[in-house]
């Protein structure tokens, strides 16, 4: 389980963060809503321990990892963006995580094989990521999020590059395949509609504070 204990951040004089509590179990998808400037991403970059919080603590399975440098934390983060490498093509940019870990080039690609087929893009392998359509590449974003097997999965604004009918067809996919892996998932959103077809719960901050949506 991910646990906020007490989390504070300031930003020019006023609270993004206010001893903010939370907790996301595995296997659970929880929504972080609120306004463009709330502080929701600075919110998951304090997760994922790529920002300091003024004060409060972050924990995993019970253990204090609020000093842990964030390649030690074992999370995932996806952008907006997808953060794809241009220069890979498909397969070797889901292996890439796996051979950042040291795992050898072709256990990691016959790994990265198996999870694009998962996603139904096996006949992409080869693709260069700039041919594929925008939700085939969020898919291989997701497909190399996954493959690490994070204990976190950190979702900023997933969809919001994507046209309506693709993110709708997207959302049930990705949260059946966060499900079956029982990870826990932090999804930042503006989009309440979005959040509600694939969170179990939500959440909005406003003026430092976390009130419950659903």
């Amino acid at each position: 389980m991910l646990e906020l204990k007490s989390i504070s951040k300031r930003y020019e004089n006023r609270f993004l963060a206010e001893k903010i509590n939370l907790s996301v179990s595995r296997g659970e998808i929880v929504a972080l809503l609120g306004a463009s400037g709330a502080g929701k991403s600075t919110l998951l970059k304090i997760v994922a321990g790529l920002e300091e919080a003024d004060a409060g603590q972050v924990f995993f399975d019970q253990q204090d990892i609020t000093q842990l440098p964030p390649e030690k934390r074992h999370f995932a983060m996806m952008f907006q963006d997808f953060a794809l490498f241009p220069h890979l093509n498909v397969v070797d940019n889901v292996a890439f995580g796996l051979i950042e870990q040291k795992l050898g080039k072709k256990a990691a690609r016959e790994l990265a094989l198996a999870m694009l087929a998962r996603f139904n893009l096996a006949t992409h392998a080869r693709d260069k990521v700039t041919t594929l359509s925008g939700g085939e590449q969020q898919r291989v974003a997701l497909a190399r999020a996954l493959i690490t097997q994070p204990k976190v999965l950190l979702l900023d604004e997933p969809f919001s590059a994507l046209d309506a009918d693709l993110r709708q067809n997207l959302r049930e996919e990705f949260k059946q395949q966060i499900t079956n892996m029982g990870i826990a998932a932090l999804m930042v959103t503006h989009d309440e509609v979005e959040a509600r077809s694939m969170a179990h719960r939500g959440f909005r901050l406003h003026a430092g504070q976390l009130t419950a949506v659903w």
